[in-house]
């Protein structure tokens, strides 16, 4: 395992260099130094750690690691996504849901609004960021004119926001944790809802209560055109029904081609340029998902991964145990990497050892590692949402995070979930 401890200190270190130490105006400190850049000289590490065997046998052995069909898989869902993400987003199909969505909501419930916008245009979306930057406005206007806490308002944003990126078909994490454990995505969505929908509906009682104890906010008069909103409930409403995720993105795609061609929102050109740049703003996802699997492969090879089942087996006992520990590795991750898609496709290989050896289901190891990672993004101040909330909102993101009552919840729940869950517990005991 050297050449993780390898990467954490490169990339945690030059992290807290950056931004405590030595920080520049307007530079965030975590993300000066590329993921990719550190996956590197892990891998460089790795290829020469195992002296036993040559260069090339090693090459070879990071070779097997992609020799897996859900990778291959994986990467074009994530290009997909991506051109779907480009294009939604510059025909302006994103801004006028969110926006219908805004309409509907009564001024006196508007913070509750704020968090069930915020769950539903993620879910259709796919990503958290994107719902943050798209809502975030919405947020600023309702705390201003309910005299609400602003860092509460953002608090219900970014909780929102990472109930439909955990639950959302065409999440990258979605798509990373069933990829890598070969389950379907309705039923890694099944566990995932009885885990999430009860946080979810505490957090809306604590939110209903803050409401009503509040003002009642001036909405801002929200202009927006159903056609371009239908892209988002059309793809929100085919995955629930079980579609393959390439329809559902591929259709969604065109839907947002023709409609926003239709109502002169984006023009052929601006398509071609949007599809450029979704994609392009997948390609370190993409790339890390490579290096990762390429460095699984010769940290298995080498043992590294039977070393820290080991452990887990030594203070971990049972499919309960086992599940904990999954949660606890997820969330390592993720607060080492900062971005719960790296966290999945790292721990995932890991992940698959300890469901084997325990009996846990493909469907609720993929919800585990989905859950424990965006946990982990949705507290950490260094995290991209919780940097993009504070930015939108000019504030400090620390000052965000007593206020993200579904993230705490979730924890709280997939705990429970774990410790009363007799399902796995007796497939383990059979």
């Amino acid at each position: 395992m050297l050449p993780v401890l390898v990467f954490l200190i490169i990339y945690i270190g030059a992290g807290i260099y950056y931004e405590y130490i030595d920080p520049a105006e307007g530079v965030q400190g975590f993300y000066v130094m590329s993921v990719v850049v550190a996956f590197l000289a892990a891998l460089g590490v790795a290829l020469f750690q195992n002296r036993s065997a040559s260069f090339d046998e090693n090459m070879r052995i990071c070779a097997s690691g992609l020799n897996d069909s859900n990778i291959l898989i994986m990467i074009l869902i994530f290009l997909l996504a991506g051109a779907f993400g480009g294009v939604a987003s510059a025909s302006g199909c994103a801004e006028d849901t969110a926006n219908l969505l805004l309409s509907i909501v009564p001024g006196r419930l508007s913070i509750l609004g704020i968090f069930l916008i915020a769950c539903l245009i993620s879910m259709a979306m796919g990503t958290s960021c994107g719902t943050i930057t798209v809502v975030g406005a919405l947020a600023v206007s309702i705390s201003r004119s309910a005299g609400l806490s602003l860092p509460m308002c953002f608090g219900a944003l970014v909780g929102g926001s990472m109930f439909g990126d955990n639950l959302s078909f065409i999440s990258d994490t979605t798509i990373a944790a069933t990829k890598t454990q070969g389950c379907q995505m309705k039923d890694k969505f099944r566990e995932n809802f009885k885990i999430a929908f009860p946080a979810a509906l505490i957090t809306c009682a604590i939110l209903l209560f803050l409401a009503l104890s509040g003002e009642a906010a001036e909405l801002p008069a929200a202009s927006y055109n159903l056609l371009r909103a239908l892209p988002y409930f059309a793809i929100l409403i085919a995955a629930l029904a079980g579609v393959n995720v390439f329809l559902v993105l591929g259709g969604g795609l065109l839907l947002c081609t023709v409609i926003g061609m239709c109502t002169g929102s984006i023009d052929l050109r601006g398509v071609f340029l949007a599809m450029g740049s979704g994609v392009t703003g997948m390609y370190e996802t993409i790339t890390v998902t490579i290096l990762a699997a390429a460095l699984a492969a010769l940290i298995r090879h080498g043992g590294g991964f039977e070393a820290v089942k080991g452990l887990i087996q030594k203070y971990f006992h049972g499919s309960r145990g086992g599940q904990l520990g999954i949660i606890l590795i997820s969330m390592l991750m993720d607060a080492a990497t900062a971005n719960n898609t790296v966290a999945i496709v790292v721990t995932a290989p890991l992940a698959t050892d300890i469901r084997k050896e325990y009996g846990i289901s493909p469907q609720r190891t993929a919800s585990l590692l989905d859950i424990s990672t965006c946990i982990a993004q949705g507290i950490i101040p260094y995290g991209a949402q919780l940097l993009i909330a504070a930015g939108i909102a000019g504030i400090s993101s620390i000052q965000i995070i007593p206020y993200l009552f579904y993230t705490y919840l979730l924890l709280l729940c997939v705990l429970a979930a774990v410790f009363f869950d007799r399902r796995n517990g007796a497939r383990a005991a059979g």
